[in-house]
């Protein structure tokens, strides 16, 4: 006889239908299981999966070895090995002991991974897969024509949102958690609300990886590889192995999905929705999602990608830098003329500091050094343009307002060398001292390099000069050396005279700024 399903299958769907007669399962033409009471599940897009009741399995089926795997419409499936005589296949049953409501019927059945190589003999029964349809409607036409054109991946949250309430989908929470490559950011988490409407972004940092409620969390269940998870929350007895799921359920959800968004690297984000329908989810509602995932998990890549792209430009190169590549500056010879205050600022000391530290606490203190420097610089309108081994190149552009990048760049020195010396202060820091150099002119801020390794940083006179100011005032004992260029007036600070630095072709007026500031300073600063 043929046993046919519904031709028809426009949207996701499940099937169980019972087989009549018997069906029999062999391994290398041994029977294993025999039953008249066989069933067949018929599953969008999968192969049909013929399923025993336990009584009629005929071999040694060791208990369940703690695998599982997990379905969004069937639950979650434990699984046994087989032993026959001394042949012992891992993984080879599964089943759905405690199934979902739409595979309810397969719920105490037993059935063979296509691995195990078992025969399955159907008897005088005909499987008939049913013709499934293409999903379509307002979701797979936003994708396809208007999703592409949002610029923001909080915009396509909201909008894949309303999508899928608008496809009929009874969701009242949807958050995706992609991962990024940023030295202070884990990732990015997405979550919208339909109580709101809007989409609330999170950007945890790295301790998420050690917090309790990430530990105990769905979030990093699925990312670690674990399989997905459902949840429904309105049994009278929910199992809440996770507490976001009790938390979820006193604010009224029903049912509750977690499932894989692996991006082309490897990396596997996540993907939530919750219902507060009576009824939950039902398998058309999360056959849509999971039909679509791939597509939806590409969208976030990309989102993600440029993310990244930016973040790490920015982490290298400065954030004015990162931004002007991004925006096309990649070619060797890309750049402005500027007018700009440069800085180096070196580390005293260094090559004594590591033989006295060692190796890890002075790379250490060579990162606080950093940190320090490069904070007060950003916090003064600078901009970072490299680290060169235990000194820092610095830039502040003039644009229309040079005399505010020149006191920008004179605050910056003061408040780094207070910075630094407060650093003592603090349990288990040390002390650090600097030598600065200041200068002021034109350079070239733009990229150069070879053809396949570029460097985008300034070059000219200014930037030669200012470090050989920093290496005078080493000599002469003064921390902050500037050229006369960048002081408005000589009387800010003490003239060093004319002074012949190191490759610079003519004698330089240099002058030494003091330290210490005034009240007007500290409040500038």
């Amino acid at each position: 006889m043929n046993m046919r399903a519904s031709t028809a299958r426009p949207a996701y769907g499940i099937m169980v239908e019972e087989l009549r007669g018997p069906v029999t399962a062999r391994l290398g033409g041994r029977i294993i299981a025999q039953s008249t009471r066989a069933k067949v599940m018929y599953e969008t897009r999968r192969p049909a999966a013929i399923y025993f009741p336990r009584d009629d399995i005929h071999t040694c089926l060791t208990p369940a070895n703690g695998h599982q795997t997990f379905c969004p419409f069937k639950g979650t499936a434990g699984y046994q090995d087989l032993e026959l005589g001394e042949q012992s296949i891992c993984n080879a049953a599964w089943s759905y002991d405690d199934a979902l409501p739409e595979a309810s019927g397969i719920a105490g059945h037993v059935s063979f991974m296509p691995e195990a190589r078992v025969e399955i003999d159907l008897g005088s029964n005909q499987l008939e897969v049913p013709e499934y349809g293409n999903i379509s409607g307002p979701l797979i036409d936003w994708l396809l024509r208007e999703a592409a054109y949002l610029p923001t991946p909080e915009e396509f949250t909201q909008s894949l949102s309303e999508k899928l309430v608008e496809h009929g989908v009874h969701l009242s929470r949807l958050s995706v958690m992609a991962w990024s490559l940023h030295p202070m950011i884990a990732g990015k988490n997405f979550i919208w609300s339909r109580a709101t409407g809007k989409v609330t972004t999170y950007a945890p940092s790295y301790e998420i990886h050690d917090h309790p409620a990430f530990q105990n969390s769905p979030l990093r269940h699925v990312s670690n590889g674990l399989g997905g998870i459902r949840q429904r929350l309105d049994l009278d007895q929910p199992s809440d192995a996770f507490p976001i799921l009790s938390d979820l359920r006193e604010e009224g959800a029903t049912d509750y999905v977690a499932m894989p968004l692996p991006f082309s690297d490897g990396r596997i984000n996540v993907l939530t929705v919750a219902s507060h329908h009576p009824k939950g989810f039902s398998t058309e509602n999360l056959g849509l999602i999971f039909e679509c995932s791939a597509v939806i998990a590409r969208y976030y890549e990309v989102f993600m990608q440029r993310e990244n792209a930016q973040s790490l430009l920015e982490t290298y190169v400065g954030k004015r830098t990162g931004a002007r590549v991004l925006g096309g500056e990649i070619r060797r010879g890309d750049g402005d003329d500027i007018d700009a205050a440069i800085m180096f600022c070196d580390l005293r000391g260094s090559t004594r500091l590591e033989e006295d530290l060692g190796r890890s606490a002075y790379i250490e203190l060579l990162n606080s050094f950093f940190e320090t420097v490069s904070t007060i610089v950003h916090e003064h309108g600078g901009e970072v343009l490299k680290f060169i081994g235990d000194a820092v190149l610095a830039v502040f552009p003039a644009g229309d307002t040079p005399d505010e990048a020149r006191a920008q760049a004179l605050q910056s020195a003061r408040a780094i060398v207070a910075g630094l010396d407060a650093m003592g202060d603090e349990e288990g820091k040390r002390r650090c001292e600097s030598a600065i150099g200041l200068a002021y002119g034109r350079v070239t801020y733009g990229n150069v390099g070879s053809r396949e390794r570029l460097d985008f940083t300034v070059i000219g006179q200014a930037a030669n000069i200012a470090a050989r100011l920093g290496d005078y005032g080493k000599s002469c004992g003064h921390t902050i050396v500037v050229s006369r260029d960048l002081l408005e007036t000589p009387e800010q600070a003490t003239p060093l005279g004319s002074v012949s630095l190191h490759n610079v072709s003519r004698p330089v007026e240099a002058f030494a700024v003091s330290v210490a500031m005034d009240a007007d300073q500290l409040a500038a600063s």
